[in-house]
């Protein structure tokens, strides 16, 4: 099989660890290890200090998966699978699909979820927003009308990156039921789980809720760990997560002793990571709103309900890419264009987890003013 390139990530290749300012960001700012390690118990503590650096299991420690199997209703410790997240998803389409088979998937969506099923040769239809001024929506009757008797797997992403967006409690539940009732898996990758800026519309995992929902989550984004390369697949559908398990053993065969230890600390604590991300997220939402108000001109900003993204429209006279580049270059933001979505020339993403969106936000906004001639539409 060979792969189209990864477009989100080779523009952060390009950018990431060069650019001064990173705008587009859709993790938070990273934990450091000794505020994980202060928050271990005693056997923790001494599981960390007489770690040995050896092999570990396939499917992650019993220990891990403990800490995993507390955060949902119905899963049990040999439903739950531990590897990289991407990792997770490449191995996941490739033990279910086959050459042929229909795959529904949301657009604009991050690439490896649709990318791995178009290359192993699936057809792929996109689940599309309808179109209102004041939210992103994604409309379960849309859903329905795009399967067909060959559908094998609907694909979805709520928190969604990088729109923000989320269905209700209710709507979700819809979505597990049209999989159901039609026979067809359902991957939701969750991996801004918990990250729901109303927690009283928290989402469910589809896992609890549909035997054949294969759900995946992680430490990156809910947790602010992405450098542990921690995420887990969790389905009540045990003979899908067996041939991950032993598809597995051609690619990592095992996780990183201390990542999984590390892992295991942050999720039995979830909440002194959780809730301080939570915190900056909505802060510099309601900070991005105030630029918004003074830049109206400049770009279309529907607020997000949930994760730690949203994705704006441009006005500038210019694809978002071109602007892009101009706007890293000349002033060192990171600023990601729709063009790595696929989604057309005119959207950005931006991200709301990092500590110093006031300073980027400020220097933005001098750069817009300076040169409102070519971005500006009034």
């Amino acid at each position: 099989m060979h792969l189209k390139d990864f477009e989100v990530e080779r523009y952060f290749a390009k950018y990431e660890f060069t650019a001064q300012y990173l705008l587009s960001s859709s993790d938070c700012d990273g934990y450091s290890m000794n505020y994980v390690l202060n928050l271990a118990s005693d056997v923790e503590k001494e599981h960390w200090d007489t770690l040995k650096l050896g092999y570990t299991e396939t499917v992650g420690s019993e220990p891990l998966r403990q800490a995993i199997k507390q955060h949902y209703q119905t899963i049990a410790l040999d439903e739950i699978v531990v590897s990289s997240p991407g990792e997770a998803n490449f191995i996941l389409m490739n033990v279910v699909l086959n050459a042929g088979d229909h795959v529904i998937c949301m657009a604009p969506m991050y690439q490896s979820l649709y990318q791995v099923a178009k290359d192993i040769g699936c057809f792929v239809s996109f689940w599309k927003p309808a179109k209102t001024e004041n939210q992103w929506y994604y409309d379960p009757e849309d859903l329905k009308q795009l399967i067909t008797s060959k559908t094998k797997l609907i694909v979805i992403n709520f928190p969604h990156n990088p729109t923000g967006y989320s269905l209700t409690p209710a709507e979700f539940k819809q979505i597990t039921e049209i999989a159901q009732q039609n026979n067809i898996l359902l991957f939701s990758d969750e991996m801004y789980r918990f990250l729901h800026h109303d927690t009283d519309q928290q989402l469910p995992s589809a896992c609890d809720l549909y035997e054949n929902a294969i759900s995946l989550w992680g430490t990156a984004k809910t947790f602010g760990l992405a450098g542990l390369r921690l995420g887990w697949l969790t389905s009540k559908n045990k003979e899908i997560l067996k041939k991950v398990e032993h598809f597995k053993d051609y690619l990592s065969i095992c996780n990183s002793a201390t990542s999984e230890l590390l892992g295991t600390i942050a999720i039995n604590n979830m909440a002194k990571f959780v809730n301080p991300n939570l915190e900056k997220i909505k802060s510099n939402i309601l900070l991005f709103e105030q630029f918004h108000h003074r830049n109206a001109d400049f770009f279309d900003f529907i607020k997000p309900n949930s994760g730690s993204t949203a994705f704006i429209k441009l006005t500038a006279k210019e694809p978002a890419l071109q602007f892009a580049e101009r706007l890293v270059k000349d002033t060192g933001i990171m600023l990601l264009p729709s063009e790595t979505f696929e989604y057309g020339e005119s959207h950005a993403r931006i991200g709301f987890g990092r500590e110093n969106m006031p300073q980027i936000l400020e220097k933005f906004e001098v750069y817009i003013n300076n040169n409102g001639k070519h971005y500006r539409t009034v």
